[in-house]
């Protein structure tokens, strides 16, 4: 027996597949793309009851073999072609159970393929709730599969699963379902002529989906395009007919199976709860009142871990300073390494409690209902309510959420959902916005509960949210299309969310943007210091020669208390002076003309060019250049809000730092394209340069009117 097999998940969204995913593997796996696509490939590891390893490979949710969407086309591509490095030893079909009928469509296509197959019944807990009775044994027999009763968001069944698992061969068992062949008998044999395949419904399934798989060669392809029209092939109508004929057929299989007793309704809570949630009135009002609550908790939970945090790091730099050999290695290592990554890991906490906040909405099945009140609002912007998900998904990250648009089958709905998407203020600005609010919004609290800076932190992403909505009503006019959209999504019901799948979703993506984010944060934390801390050797021989001997007049000497305070005086001047003539300062100030009417200095014009990589570069960059030019009181070390906060424009004597700039910043952040990332998937998505040209110019200008206005107004 292989010690190592293949197992693919398939079926229908919502059905808790990706549950089931994460309760087999755990945090044993891994996301990448599907060879050639840049649709995303989930694939984990977990051990079988028999001792052989599973490889488990997570398939985009469909409602049937027909894609509507490039996602759902990538099911038929990995079952069909045998070359496919995803292709399966054996499927795992995941079933709602309170929905069978519905999701035993896809089951009884899946199972036409003969591939090695079982039936998963999931959610079997609120199927017994609603007083749904499912006869397993008799839908096992009639089907020639395993059928397996499962909750896995309870850890219900796993064990079971994994014992079936095992127990199930290589050969597939089970029974035929409809014959195909009389929708179109003879291109059906010649397409299976020509594959060599004894499977008529895999023939019928290259007939309609050919143009997809890229495992044909051209020749192939000819020749089946030549088939259809030999023989008039009408792929909607033939998979109308097979639709039909199969729940003709399932209508058999489930008689006598699935039982329903008592008369009241199957789902009376999640009507009860919908008549309030979903409300004309109260559901928009209820929306933002969670949307409040998670902002509040951001600021107000995150508070002592990034206390911990921060005092942590300032710590380290303390003690590395006072213990270390002074010298260029120990300055790059704290003043560079340790300063910008703790410039971004202070953030952790944050980043983890707006995950895990999100992941409830979506696992409770409240985020739905928001797709479904927002879709009349979105109509009338030039999208649809399927653009809600890429939008909401992009207060996460805006890369994912940008993919997540193939499943948009209008053309002008789906470019107007990529360009504007990048909009919606993500987790790359948090740290921006938080470190800007705690420096100029006080801590006020207003009726014992609002927060003054949860509220301004609302506005940013309120802000940014209005903008995406305008700019996708300017490009209603702009983009032409004669498709019209639909918008159908099945709306689950209301549960509880699994919190393992909660602290898991946490785990990852905290540690993601640890890790994506920290890798440019070093690398770029690194070319900043080497900048900052040199420069024309000519410029700094000069200041040299210029603090040399008035530094040496109290360095040796016993200094009184005002001799020490000229002495620090001196060194920060001095300090200050070779960060203005160091490379990165000769380039800083070659932008000023152009950002100082935003009320910027060079100094925040360096962070704005490292923060063209990825926006969350700006607090490291600040915590680099400020670790390089600030000399603490008596020597000691402070922290980065300190050091932010006691910064002095040199031309006003006042404050850099004022509400009119913290605020221009903060703008400028949330609408301009300061990620490389989102403009490369931009790019892989639309299959072209133009598209992301136009999304960086649109909004760096935004960005610059917004925050030229903002600072001219309120300086």
């Amino acid at each position: 027996m292989a010690r190592h097999i293949k197992i693919a998940l398939v079926g229908n969204p919502n059905t808790g597949k990706s549950t089931l995913f994460n309760l087999l593997t755990g945090l044993n796996q891994k996301i990448g793309n599907f060879p050639g696509i840049t649709v995303d490939k989930k694939v984990g590891y977990c051990s079988l009851a028999d001792g052989r390893e599973a490889e488990i490979i997570d398939l985009p949710g469909t409602y049937s073999l027909y894609p509507k969407s490039k996602d759902e086309s990538i099911v038929f591509q990995v079952l069909a072609d045998k070359e496919n490095n995803s292709h399966p030893d054996l499927i795992v079909l995941v079933a709602d159970a309170t929905n069978l009928r519905r999701n035993l469509l896809l089951c009884s296509q899946v199972a036409d393929l003969s591939i090695p197959m079982l039936l998963v019944l999931n959610m079997t807990d609120m199927a017994k709730k609603e007083s749904i009775h499912i006869d397993v044994n008799k839908l096992a027999n009639r089907l020639g599969i395993q059928v397996i009763e499962m909750s896995a968001r309870k850890n219900e069944g796993l064990d079971i699963l994994k014992n079936a698992l095992s127990n199930t061969g290589l050969i597939s068992t089970q029974l035929p379902g409809i014959d195909v062949s009389i929708f179109a008998a003879e291109a059906i044999f010649e397409v299976a002529t020509k594959l060599n395949t004894p499977n008529n419904y895999y023939a019928l399934q290259v007939l309609h989906q050919h143009e997809y798989l890229g495992f044909l060669s051209e020749k192939q392809q000819q020749e089946i395009e030549e088939i259809q029209q030999l023989h008039g092939f009408e792929s909607s109508k033939i998979q109308a007919a097979e639709t039909i004929a199969r729940y003709r057929h399932l209508s058999t299989v489930l008689t006598d199976v699935v039982k329903v007793t008592g008369a009241e309704r199957k789902f009376k809570m999640t009507d009860r709860l919908d008549s309030i949630l979903t409300n004309r009135f109260w559901g928009f009002f209820i929306f933002l009142l969670i949307l409040f609550f998670v902002f509040n908790a951001i600021f107000s939970w995150s508070a002592y871990p990034m206390g911990l945090i921060e005092s942590g790091f300032t710590w380290i730099t303390g003690y590395g300073h006072e213990h270390l050999p002074q010298g260029v290695l120990s300055d790059l290592l704290l003043d560079g390494v340790v300063a910008g990554l703790g410039g971004i890991v202070i953030f952790i906490p944050q980043i983890a409690i707006l995950f895990a906040l999100i992941s409830i909405l979506e696992d409770t099945g409240y985020m739905a209902r928001v797709t479904f009140m927002m879709d009349k609002i979105m109509r009338k912007f030039g999208l649809s309510g399927k653009s809600v998900v890429p939008m909401i998904g992009g207060i996460a990250c805006a890369v994912p959420s940008i993919m997540s648009a193939r499943n948009i089958e209008n053309w002008k709905d789906r470019m107007i959902t990529i360009m504007v998407t990048p909009l919606v203020s993500c987790s790359a600005r948090l740290p921006v916005y938080s470190l800007m609010i705690t420096l100029v919004v006080p801590n006020k609290m207003y009726f014992g509960f609002i927060s003054l800076q949860t509220l301004t932190f609302m506005a940013m992403y309120t802000i940014t949210i209005v903008a995406a909505m305008l700019v996708a009503f300017v490009m209603k006019f702009i983009l032409k299309a004669k498709e019209r959209s639909y918008f159908i999504m099945e709306l689950p019901v209301y549960r509880m969310p699994r919190w393992s799948n909660v602290f898991l979703t946490m785990y990852e993506k905290s540690k993601t943007f640890v890790l994506e984010a920290g890798k440019v944060i070093i690398a770029i934390s690194i070319v900043l210091w080497v900048l900052a801390t040199y420069g024309p050797p000519k410029r700094f021989e000069g200041i040299n020669a210029k603090y040399q001997s008035l530094v040496k007049k109290y360095k040796n000497t016993k200094l009184t208390l005002q001799d020490s305070l000229v002495f620090d005086n001196l060194q920060r001047d001095m300090a200050a002076e070779k960060l203005e003539n160091s490379y990165a300062g000769i380039l800083g100030r070659s932008i000023e003309p152009a950002i100082k009417p935003l009320g910027y200095d060079w100094k925040i014009g360096i962070a704005l060019i490292t923060s063209f990589a990825a926006r969350e570069a700006f607090v490291g960059t600040m915590a680099t250049i400020y670790s390089v030019d600030y000399v603490g009181k008596d020597g000691g070390e402070l922290r980065l809000r300190d050091k932010i906060r006691d910064a002095i424009n040199p031309e006003t004597g006042l404050p850099v730092f004022t509400f009119a700039t913290a605020l221009s910043l903060m703008l400028f952040y949330a609408f301009a394209m300061q990620c490389m990332s989102t403009v490369a998937v931009v790019y892989r998505e639309t299959k072209s340069w133009k598209w992301p040209a136009i999304q960086f110019g649109y909004m760096t200008a935004l960005a610059y009117v917004a925050s030229l206005i903002a600072y001219q107004f309120l300086k």
